[in-house]
């Protein structure tokens, strides 16, 4: 355990060093624009939903599985959230506490359903979590009636819409789900588990792990995080729709997992990685547009970015096993 610690904080150092040496030279190529701090702070805004869907990310993977069900768990969670909101006769915070544990349960029923076929039946959780996407996706729009549902209570678009200090309230989401997870997964015996299951399942079985309830509830942690970002989105736009969260959360939440050094063979990760990860990409989007990369060839720089970071990880643990 001492050496993969050793390994992430390693991996986690180079993302500092790459990030940072990034933002240098973009700066320069930017004229100063690219450092100003009203740019920075739009730039963990927009990277904060994809963080916050990664951070469940990282713990399904780093058990060797994955969720990809998430994006469409947005769009219903919101849904279910802006209704609730809508049909709740109080105010206040109450209101907004309300309607965020409706989202979670929603995304925690849903994570369990997800882990249900995985651990009892063996099955592959790509196929499992795609059923899952396909069915989340089509209760939203069966609940909605495939339009928007409209918030009534203003209450939502302060949160959605709001700054505490100057920082976005998205963002402060982002660093205290990413500070739990980071503790969670790096300091208590559950973490510790959750590496053991993607290092070797069966080791870890006969060593006395829970393995089917310890995958259960990392499914259950990625739909609550999916759920949170539907109460985001829900709370910025004032409304619940069906259409959110379907478009490129889902692989622009693996591709920071990714970034930032998690395996997908299971087994390595962090949830400092990811963060690191999902920065690089949010910076890396934000730098081709100030210097007017065209929308089309940014895709295709992400996608080499993202097959760069498989390569590198890949080429690293073969130098590390001939070591």
């Amino acid at each position: 355990m001492t050496a993969i610690l050793k390994n992430l904080w390693l991996r986690n150092t180079i993302l500092v060093i790459v990030v940072a040496l990034f933002m240098g030279i973009v700066n320069a190529a930017a004229h100063g624009e690219f450092l100003n701090p009203r740019n920075l702070v739009t730039v963990l805004e927009q990277i904060s939903y994809n963080c916050i869907l990664g951070v469940g990310q990282t713990f399904v993977i780093i058990t060797a599985g994955i969720d990809l069900s998430i994006g469409s768990l947005v769009a219903l969670t919101g849904v279910v959230m802006a209704q609730t909101a809508n049909h709740l006769g109080f105010g206040g915070i109450g209101l907004v506490l309300v309607t965020l544990l409706a989202g979670l349960a929603v995304g925690a029923a849903a994570g369990w359903i997800n882990a249900l076929p995985v651990v009892k039946l063996n099955l592959p959780p790509f196929i499992t979590t795609f059923a899952m996407l396909e069915v989340t996706l089509g209760l939203s729009y069966i609940f909605s009636g495939g339009q928007p549902v409209a918030v009534n209570n203003p209450i939502f678009s302060a949160i959605g819409t709001g700054a505490v200090f100057g920082l976005p309230v998205p963002v402060i989401w982002m660093v205290v789900v990413v500070l739990v997870a980071a503790v969670l997964l790096s300091r208590t015996r559950f973490g510790r588990y959750v590496f053991a299951i993607g290092g070797n399942e069966e080791a870890a079985r006969l060593a006395g792990i829970a393995t089917a309830r310890i995958k259960t509830i990392v499914y259950m942690i990625s739909g609550m995080c999916a759920a949170i970002v539907g109460f985001l989105y829900m709370a910025r736009f004032s409304s619940g729709s069906p259409d959110t969260g379907t478009h490129d959360e889902l692989l622009e939440a693996i591709a920071a997992v990714v970034v930032g050094g998690t395996s997908l063979m299971g087994g390595q990760g962090s949830i400092l990685g990811t963060f690191f990860g999902a920065l690089l990409i949010g910076l890396l989007y934000n730098a081709m547009n100030l210097i007017h990369v065209d929308s089309y060839l940014q895709k295709v720089v992400l996608g080499v970015v993202i097959l760069l970071a498989v390569v590198l990880d890949e080429l690293r643990k073969r130098y590390l096993a001939k070591a």
